[in-house]
């Protein structure tokens, strides 16, 4: 999903149904305008349940749509005050777009550089080989280099084989669920990103009045699958038995540090402002730390590069090396 798209449609659905016109009349009106895709489609197939008569309750939760997004529709029409959540949730999915561009500019560019480098090692594999082949078949396959018994096309081969192996591991993260939820809470950059995620969440669901049981219980579906999910379980067991602070409450977790735990604890009663907060800080740390590590992936990959040549060239310096020694002993 382009959280960007989707922030400017709330904020106009907002606008629009602030002003007195139906919620499905509004869906009409700014699908007819948006570009063909899933999030269309699933808008409109709302859109038409709504004006079925459907209740808000069963048509959204027959879409597939952001989980948040989902509760907070339920919570707005509950609270009879749509227009003031869909606004908070156009600011949430921009904060979010704002983040997800740095951290996708993180991940597309090393992936790049590592295909790049796949590509560069199979084609001097296949190079090296047919031209040492082609140029001394007999003595390539008599000569002894540092793999003793074994075809020193396993030498030259070596490092496409590495470098597919990363690439697919690489792929694998990036592609499977499950993985990336994983992962998005252990690496830098995507960790700070991940807990000004969850600390906007239920900071707009505090501010919606949504009690901070169900609003726990809300963030502890969204963060299904992942380290989080099973802190924040906790933090609702605590809070069932009588721990009503936070610091108390978030206290010897792992996955939020005490840092996020002490700008929350910090606000008092005022919860939704501490994870505001919270969120903002952690935002910050999250751009930061991204554009850091994009920006010392250049002269990384740079260096990462030079090796694999220096790498891949050094079986057919040995065996030039070989070549030279044999014929000198043999004109000798």
């Amino acid at each position: 999903m382009k959280y960007d798209e989707f922030a400017f449609f709330n904020q106009q659905l907002a606008a629009m149904v602030r002003d007195g016109i139906p919620l499905e009349g509004a869906l009409k009106r700014l699908c007819a305008e948006m570009r063909r895709g899933q999030l269309r489609s699933e808008l409109e197939k709302l859109e038409a349940d709504l004006a079925k008569g459907a209740p808000l309750r069963e048509a959204v939760q027959a879409r597939q749509l952001p989980d948040l997004y989902r509760q907070m529709l339920e919570v707005g029409a509950q609270a009879n005050d749509l227009p003031a959540v869909l606004t908070m949730l156009a600011d949430h999915y921009q904060r979010r777009q704002v983040i997800w561009t740095r951290l996708k500019g993180l991940m597309v560019y090393p992936t790049m550089v590592l295909f790049g480098a796949l590509l560069l090692s199979c084609f001097l594999s296949f190079l090296l080989s047919s031209v040492i082949r082609s140029a001394f078949p007999t003595l390539f396959e008599s000569m002894v280099f540092e793999l003793p018994g074994k075809s020193p096309l396993i030498a030259i081969w070596c490092p496409p084989v590495f470098l597919g192996i990363a690439t697919m591991i690489c792929f694998v993260a990036v592609t499977a669920p499950r993985a990336r939820r994983a992962l998005r809470w252990r690496l830098p950059a995507f960790r700070e990103a991940s807990l000004s995620q969850a600390a906007s969440a239920l900071s707009l669901m505090l501010k919606s009045g949504v009690p901070l049981d169900k609003a726990l219980g809300l963030a502890e579906q969204l963060e299904r699958g992942t380290p989080a999910e099973i802190e924040i379980a906790r933090w609702r067991q605590r809070l069932a038995g009588g721990r009503g602070k936070f610091s108390e409450m978030a206290a010897g977790g792992r996955i939020f540090p005490p840092l996020f735990v002490w700008m929350v604890g910090q606000s008092g009663e005022d919860l939704p402002a501490g994870f505001q907060r919270a969120s903002e800080i952690y935002q910050s740390r999250a751009s930061y730390r991204a554009e850091t590590l994009l920006y010392s992936a250049l002269p990384c990959s740079v260096i990462a590069l030079g090796m694999m040549i220096v790498f891949q060239m050094h079986p057919v310096i040995s065996a030039l090396i070989s070549i030279m020694n044999l014929l000198g002993s043999e004109g000798g």
